[in-house]
């Protein structure tokens, strides 16, 4: 879960069960941890491969919210089923009553003075289910295709320290 003061993400790895040609969603759950209205906006890499809903909002104070991400039905698999595409998730305090209609771009800009609150969210694709082997329990071919994906799903901190550093560029969604 994400240590931010202002909402707590969760789950902090986008997990896409990856099939080809078929939309694949996926949920985010904000938690505003606050007494203050929380607007969020989500950025990503790859604006074209992905619908979210909401792309922006207002989690009212102690509250959650849900924001569906839609990865459009790929033509192709990606080699070793790995994905660079990563989200960025903005947060700042919004004013007592806000609603998404209050929500301006320059709420979200550092520059300005805005304290924003920034997390970044990588995509995972995860093998899809397969039907049950008919090999019994216990050989290598019946083992989990979900160990494969990434050690066991966390950064570890050369991996953060290369995507914090490396040059990314951040689009809005759709």
């Amino acid at each position: 879960m994400s240590t931010g003061q202002l909402l707590s993400i969760e789950p902090q790895e986008l997990q896409f069960p990856f099939e080809l040609r078929k939309q694949i969603s996926c949920s985010l759950n904000l938690s505003n941890k606050t007494d203050n209205y929380v607007a969020f906006k989500v950025k990503t890499t790859n604006p074209k491969k992905y619908c979210v809903r909401p792309n922006t909002g207002v989690v009212l104070p102690r509250s959650t919210c849900n924001v569906v991400v839609t990865m459009q039905a790929q033509k192709e698999a990606p080699t070793d089923m790995q994905c660079k595409d990563k989200f960025l998730l903005q947060s700042v305090v919004a004013s007592p009553g806000a609603t998404p209609k209050d929500i301006m771009a320059e709420m979200f800009n550092k520059e300005s003075g805005h304290n924003v609150e920034e997390c970044k969210l990588r995509v995972v694709y995860v093998a899809p289910p397969r039907p049950p082997s008919p090999v019994r329990e216990g050989s290598e071919e019946g083992s989990s295709p979900r160990a494969s994906v990434s050690d066991n799903g966390s950064f570890n901190a050369a991996e953060l320290t290369s995507v914090s550093r490396a040059h990314v560029e951040w689009h809005e969604t759709q």
